[in-house]
């Protein structure tokens, strides 16, 4: 995709930036913060929402499109969950460590903290929590960050709780997870400051920064999520949800520009055109004896509805973002009502339908040549409700751009989710007392840019593995370590360096704790052992997270030897060896100090064989 001119077509973006805190509990009860895969779980339970009304008798549009579709929500309950997370009982009062965060991160933003704070209900029907509302509220307000295309407005910071996992779609609905919802979760929103796609992501970087400075965010996939809100001259704020890299922030940007440019183009060539919309019909009969197994698939109690686009022939077909045309647009409004997709005339025939049956299907509605027919193929309930859908986005396609939320995919493009949300869904919480933030003793935390010159000034690394420690998820262990008195380098190295070592290995090292890391170096830096031997004994902890870090010595072999057993082990492979050393003298040092190392298995320190292989060469020769 070429580069637009962003200026020209009066660009404006903004992020919301949700991450998820590292606190011991969660945000309403004393339940942990951990994860925990679904197989865990000890038993289910099942759950209808719909939505209701805000304090000032309003229906939210978005939630109420969600309670159109009928689905049961089941929810996956462990040993931990409690009855707050079931909405059993009421909540308990807002965490104390996850305000503390909160009120460390609106300061790093340059932000003012509110004098009260009010915790307000936001109306969530599609699942994710059990009790159809997520909990919010705000902490700061008018804050800024600078790039270099100039300051970017933060508007706001929330403190709220995370959503329930979406485990999967079931046959009657959809399945979550509780182990996720509750844990403290702060949104930041940045002002409509944007103009580039290259300044939302540096925006979104410096941000995350930010965050992780504060050593009290999660990290790892799934923990912090990027919505990006878009929109040019003559087209509509869109909302993209769930970006889960940094890296897809620009590219998102820029195919979101090139979609609402190419709707523009689309909706102007359809006015010209005088397009309309037809009434829908059951064409089902066009098909009795179709070769699509899709179609054919349903016809026994089911239906074909159609809706004729007048004005519409090639353009239903006409790409707006790679691999996606503006009859994808159309299925995914189809798809929200529980069909499969669509087709249209401009892809056909295809997929088993024959010229004929399109020829048919296009007197069966009274389209010409200049038109383009939809079809859906469903049992009739969903049919008439998706080709309704349909019908109503085509409508839409000749006036304007909708202003709409959707889905971030994996390349970049979007898909269609829902209507953009409004006011109506928030309104107070009643369960919950409002709280006084106090700022006055917030500790402002050390920037990692600061840290990565201070590990350069301190410790000695290079600017590389400054970064990548001062970056990286360890970094609260890095700190510790050097605290206890082990050597930065060292430290660094296994934290960075042997880790990616072990996970090109399958190693499962995300089962590694802190701690691990942190006993292990400390008996390295004991002498009890050698580095040398660290990657083998972390190899063992990440396979059995129970044993402590000498017992993984011990199961790994690895248990040291005095000196003596180090001069015996030594002088064995100079013995198997003499020809070479008596050739070579101190020449043979390099090769025998690698069988040595291997003879010990890491029992011993490096620096401790090679003085005794020098002694042992020196001799023999």
């Amino acid at each position: 995709m070429s580069e637009y001119d962003y200026e020209d077509l009066s660009l404006v973006a903004g992020l919301e930036i949700h991450q998820q805190l590292d606190t011991a509990t969660k945000l309403f009860c004393g339940c942990p913060t951990e994860r925990r895969e679904p197989d865990e779980a000890t038993r289910t339970f099942a759950r209808f929402l719909h939505p209701t009304k805000s304090e000032l008798g309003e229906l939210d549009e978005a939630a109420l499109e969600e309670s159109r579709v009928d689905r049961e929500f089941e929810y996956l309950a462990y040993d931990t969950t409690c009855l707050v997370e079931e909405d059993d009982e009421p909540p308990g009062l807002l965490d104390e460590e996850a305000l503390d965060v909160a009120m460390q991160i609106a300061v790093l933003l340059d932000m003012s903290v509110v004098d009260e704070a009010h915790v307000m209900r936001k109306i969530v029907v599609d699942g994710s929590n059990t009790s159809g509302f997520q909990r919010t509220t705000l902490v700061g307000q008018d804050g800024e960050i600078e790039t270099s295309d100039g300051p970017v407005g933060i508007e706001d910071l929330l403190l709220e709780e995370e959503s329930a996992g979406r485990v999967e779609e079931t046959d009657h609905g959809v399945r979550y997870s509780l182990d996720r919802l509750g844990i403290p979760l702060v949104e930041i929103g940045t002002g409509p400051d944007i103009r580039s796609p290259q300044q939302a992501r540096e925006a979104a970087e410096t941000i995350g920064m930010l965050l992780r400075s504060t050593g009290a965010v999660k990290r790892g996939l799934g923990t912090i999520r990027q919505d990006v809100n878009v929109s040019i001259a003559d087209g509509a704020r869109v909302e993209m949800k769930g970006v889960q890299s940094l890296d897809d922030i620009d590219e998102l940007v820029r195919r979101e520009v090139g979609r609402q440019v190419e709707l523009l183009a689309i909706r102007d060539e359809l006015r010209e055109r005088g397009a309309n919309v037809g009434e829908t019909r059951d064409v089902t009969r066009v098909f009795e004896d179709t070769e699509s197994g899709v179609i054919a698939s349903v016809l026994d109690g089911g239906k074909v509805a159609a809706v004729p686009l007048f004005g519409f022939d090639g353009l239903v077909g006409r790409e707006i973002q790679p691999d996606r045309r503006l009859g994808t647009e159309f299925s995914d409004h189809a798809k929200r009502h529980g069909a499969g997709g669509v087709f249209h005339t401009d892809e056909l025939p295809a997929y088993g339908v024959e010229q004929e049956e399109v020829d048919a299907l296009r007197e069966a509605v009274d389209a010409g040549e200049d038109d383009a027919v939809v079809i859906v193929a469903a049992d009739s309930e969903t049919a008439d409700l998706a080709i309704d859908a349909v019908a109503e986005r085509a409508r839409v396609a000749i006036e304007e751009i909708p202003e709409e939320t959707r889905g971030a995919n994996d390349d970049g493009t979007s898909r269609y989710l829902r209507p953009l949300p409004g006011a109506a869904r928030m309104y107070p919480e009643t369960d919950v007392p409002p709280v006084e933030p106090d700022p006055s003793e917030v500790e402002v935390p050390e920037l990692l840019t600061e840290k990565v010159e201070r590990y350069r000034r301190e410790y000695g690394l290079d600017a590389g593995l400054a970064e990548q420690v001062a970056y990286g998820r360890r970094m609260p262990a890095f700190e510790r370590a050097v605290e206890r008195g082990v050597d930065a380098t060292l430290a660094a190295g296994t934290l960075e360096s042997t880790v990616t070592e072990l996970r090109r290995d399958d190693v499962p090292v995300e089962r590694l704790t802190n701690e691990h890391f942190l006993d292990v170096l400390t008996l390295v830096d004991d002498g009890d052992l050698a580095k040398e031997g660290v990657d083998e004994v972390l190899a063992v902890l990440a396979e059995e997270p129970t044993l402590s870090a000498t017992e993984a010595v011990e199961e790994a072999g690895l248990a040291g030897v005095d000196d003596d057993a180090v001069r015996d082990a030594v002088a064995e492979v100079v013995e198997r060896n003499e020809a070479q050393v008596e050739a070579q003298g101190m020449g043979a040092f390099s090769a025998l100090m690698g069988e040595a190392m291997g003879a010990l298995r890491g029992k011993a320190d490096g620096e401790v064989v090679s003085d005794a292989l020098r002694e042992e060469i020196q001799k023999r020769a």
